[in-house]
């Protein structure tokens, strides 16, 4: 993958999250606070709950590490609701890594509204060269961010090179599965800016050259229709009240995009879930 590549998927994943139109569909759909893929306990539930879960489900896999003597490094850390879940409930530190200033802006303001700016520190840079020196974190975090990668081998290899020996790496993703042909998910994709997804194998395989040690992938695959099935009826039914803040046209292009991730989850052709592992 060559530096120009790679530079331009980070200005892709910036423009993209700093569009008015994009920060108002997380706020208003998605709730503003985790925005990634969610489990879900019943059809119906809310995405924003749904989303909560996955944090508490992959902080649960590794809190025998997440202490108040802990560094977190988030990388893409979106509005901030991992970080802020993982400092208000186990009283680690978390460094947050995101390319979005307008999405930074409000991570800080919400922090300092909650008592946790103290906690949470929040840098904005990319995550294909993180800014901290080797060995500087015991956990690296990560959810639904390095999709936007340009370069995921780069960007895994810098997120163990700044990972403390026996620390751990904890991060889930929106990926291809291993059967689906490319092709097939470009027109899924191309709302995020993104070219291809990677697939379960291709982190597998890496993180096991990198040397990582007890590599887990816990597949919620069976999650993803019914999250994109939630997605596309909030987004339908509340078409008219988001039309207040969000343009018509980005409207209507969320609801001739969001079936087409319905229709990849009914042929199985995505792939999710939370991968853990230690150096």
């Amino acid at each position: 993958m060559s530096h120009e590549s790679t530079a331009g998927a980070a200005e892709s994943a910036r423009r993209y999250y700093d569009t008015s139109d994009v920060d108002a569909f997380y706020a208003k759909v998605w709730g503003g606070e985790d925005i990634h893929t969610g489990i879900y306990t019943h059809e119906r539930e809310p995405v924003a709950d749904a989303s909560r879960r996955t944090v508490e489900t992959a902080a649960a896999k590794i809190a025998d590490r997440l202490t108040p003597t802990c560094t977190v490094l988030d990388l893409g850390s979106g509005y901030g609701g991992p970080a802020r879940y993982l400092a208000g409930e186990f009283g680690c530190r978390v460094v947050a890594l995101n390319i979005s200033e307008g999405q930074n802006d409000r991570h800080r303001k919400t922090n300092a509204e909650r008592g946790l700016d103290g906690l949470i520190e929040v840098v904005t840079g990319s995550f294909q060269d993180i800014p901290f020196p080797a060995e500087r974190f015991d956990v690296v975090w990560s959810q639904e961010a390095f999709c936007h990668s340009g370069d995921r081998e780069r960007l895994l290899g810098e997120a163990v090179r700044v990972l403390k020996p026996g620390g751990v790496l904890v991060f889930t993703d929106l990926m291809a599965a291993d059967s689906a042909p490319p092709e097939a998910l470009r027109p899924v994709v191309a709302r995020l800016g993104v070219e291809e997804f990677a697939t379960p194998s291709f982190y597998l395989r890496q993180l096991a050259e990198l040397g990582l040690a007890h590599v887990e992938f816990d597949d919620r695959s069976d999650q993803l229709l019914t999250h994109y099935l939630r997605l596309t009826e909030e987004t339908r039914s509340r078409a008219t009240e988001l039309s207040d803040v969000i343009s018509p046209a980005y409207v209507e292009s969320l609801l001739e995009n969001l079936p087409l991730w319905v229709d990849a989850c009914r042929e199985s052709r995505l792939s999710w879930g939370i991968f853990t592992c230690r150096r």
